[in-house]
């Protein structure tokens, strides 16, 4: 008989934290900005228990990737302003899955670390054609990063702990945002924007062991074929004479992962977020602080045909339910010289 488990992912808390730095010079001819930002555009972290039902499929992982983007922007007539920075990026990955279908009674995984750098370059246009509106773009190119770090195998009776050289490339994908803001009053602003991600990107990708155990495969296969995907974010902002301002805000962001590819590491779905905060703004200093609630309805994964790492027959697959909610507090802090 089927028997229904439910299963939480155990990694519950996450820091992202992130810096920026402008400066605009008095004394150009033209106006000009430069700029420094230190930010984390991707990431994420899993951990399952060891008896999901697919165990062979997924683990856990976690994905840390840091962005160091210089830029610098001009401001031309008409009131059109462009910009546009290069991106150094450092990521670090970790992948981590069972050979079979249970932890018990010998010990046995496949996990994959690695880290790298890459270079990418992103572009900005921001346009006011009258007091009230402003409309924005920007693009930030795609990076391919090669990861370089070891994998570890063990499969007990048969294979010891092994630890050799490992590598993989990653291409992070390219986005577009486009938005509009419009400013009724100046106690008003409502803002609108739409974010294209080519996760497309995520296709075919192959970890390869320098000497693996004997009978073990040089090369696993970690076969993803994300597809593009949409967010659309809505936000209104009320502004107090004594400084101080309220917003409120809507995000919804479509689903990445497909089906017939669906890995539990990244459980994504179509996910909703609603957020309230306040702000205040003086002369040199300025905070916000936020609240933002996160639900994703259940997401139900059928004729999953999972690419394990490396290729395994337990014959499980990460078919079933899927849901999501989160909290986040968001705290912004600035300084004007």
């Amino acid at each position: 008989p089927n028997h229904a488990h439910t299963y939480d992912n155990q990694d519950n808390y996450a820091v992202v934290p992130q810096i920026f730095y402008t400066y605009t010079p008095t004394n150009m001819l033209i106006p000009v900005s430069f700029g420094l930002g230190v930010y984390a555009p991707y990431g994420g972290k899993s951990s399952w228990p060891q008896d999901t039902g697919f165990r062979s499929v997924a683990i856990g992982g976690s994905l840390t990737y840091l962005t160091i983007n210089p830029v610098v922007a001009v401001k031309l007539p008409f009131n059109i302003s462009i910009g546009g920075g290069v991106m150094v990026n450092y990521a670090n990955m970790d992948w981590d899955q069972g050979l079979t279908s249970h932890q018990l009674p010998s010990t046995n995984f496949f996990y994959f670390t690695g880290n790298g750098w890459s270079v990418g370059y992103n572009l900005g246009l921001l346009w006011q054609p009258q007091e009230k509106v402003s409309i924005g773009a920007s693009f930030r190119s795609s990076a391919t990063v090669t990861l370089d770090g070891h994998t570890s195998v063990e499969r007990l009776p048969n294979i010891s702990e092994t630890q050799q050289s490992g590598q993989a490339d990653f291409k992070f994908p390219f986005t577009v945002v486009c938005g509009i803001s419009y400013r009724p009053t100046p106690k008003w602003n409502i803002e609108f924007d739409a974010d294209y991600t080519d996760w497309s990107s995520f296709g075919s990708n192959t970890i390869h062991t320098a000497t693996p155990p004997p009978a073990f495969p040089s090369d696993a296969y970690l076969k993803l074929y994300w597809q593009p995907s949409w967010m659309y974010e809505f936000g209104v902002t009320r502004y107090f004479d004594s400084g101080w301002q309220a917003s409120v805000g809507f995000v919804y962001n479509e689903n990445s992962v497909p089906d017939k590819y669906y890995n539990p590491t990244v459980a994504d779905m179509d996910r909703y977020f609603l957020s309230a905060g306040t702000g205040y703004k003086g002369r040199h200093f300025n905070f916000d602080i936020a609240y933002q609630f996160g639900y994703g309805p259940t997401h139900t994964v059928t004729g999953n045909q999972p690419a394990t790492i490396p290729p395994v027959s337990t014959g499980q697959t990460p078919n079933g339910k899927y849901d999501f909610i989160s909290h986040a507090v968001l705290v912004s802090v600035g300084w004007r010289f």
